[in-house]
């Protein structure tokens, strides 16, 4: 295709009645509604920032294993954001609120060049909550919770398709699922960071010890 031909494709064949159904309800929903859904879709992100800040304050108390995960989950991120960029790039979908007649967004519809397929938000969200689920389990979970909503709340404020939302979920999970378990191997520089100058930021730490034949841990004592 020419990138003529890909700056006007129309992702409406593939789920757009769907969309105008779902923006649907949103006309018709009560005004407290939306204005909810809308001011979590345009600033829930900084949510995951939070859970990233959670989850180092307690890594501090863990092993070095579990604190590189968490050291590399903006990170992930950030790759997963550069990686969804270059599928829009290649894509460039026209966004539904400016392709689908009668539809309205709650939020201001982006206009030419902001393109719609995969969305950015959802991502984020996802590559956030599968890092974190990789470093704490319970709290990867909630966050993953938190990952659907920010998606969902993407196709109801009518800036996005459902599958510019489900492909999202899917580029977030990829990315965090190939690096996440990478980056453990990095435990050792860890180690090492936490017995110099960056200790205080980084905390002690655990380390094995061995009590009645089963490994265990114990918070680092120098």
């Amino acid at each position: 295709m020419s990138s003529r031909a890909l700056a006007v494709y129309d992702g409406s064949g593939i789920d757009g009645s769907l969309y105008t159904r779902v923006n649907g309800w949103a006309q018709d929903a009560p005004h407290w509604l939306d204005e909810l859904i809308k001011v979590w879709s345009a600033i829930g992100l900084g949510l995951f920032a939070v859970f990233m800040l959670y989850a180092w304050w307690r890594a501090r108390g863990a092993d070095s294993v579990v604190m590189a995960r968490v050291l590399a989950s903006p990170v992930i991120v950030v790759v997963a954001y550069g990686v969804n960029s270059v599928l829009k790039g290649m894509v460039e979908e026209v966004r539904p609120c400016a392709q689908i007649p009668g539809s309205v967004s709650l939020e201001t519809c982006p206009g030419v060049g902001d393109w719609s397929f995969p969305s950015n938000h959802t991502v984020i969200a996802f590559a956030a909550a599968t890092a974190l689920w990789f470093a704490d389990r319970r709290l990867g979970w909630i966050a993953g919770i938190f990952a659907v909503l920010m998606g969902a709340s993407r196709v109801w404020v009518g800036v996005h398709y459902p599958h510019d939302v489900a492909v999202g979920a899917l580029v977030g999970l990829l990315v965090a699922l190939v690096l996440a378990p990478l980056v453990g191997r990095c435990g050792p520089l860890v180690d090492r960071m936490r017995a110099g100058a960056l200790r205080p930021l980084l905390g002690p730490g655990t380390l094995p010890v061995v009590a009645r034949g089963h490994a265990s841990y114990e918070t680092r004592r120098h």
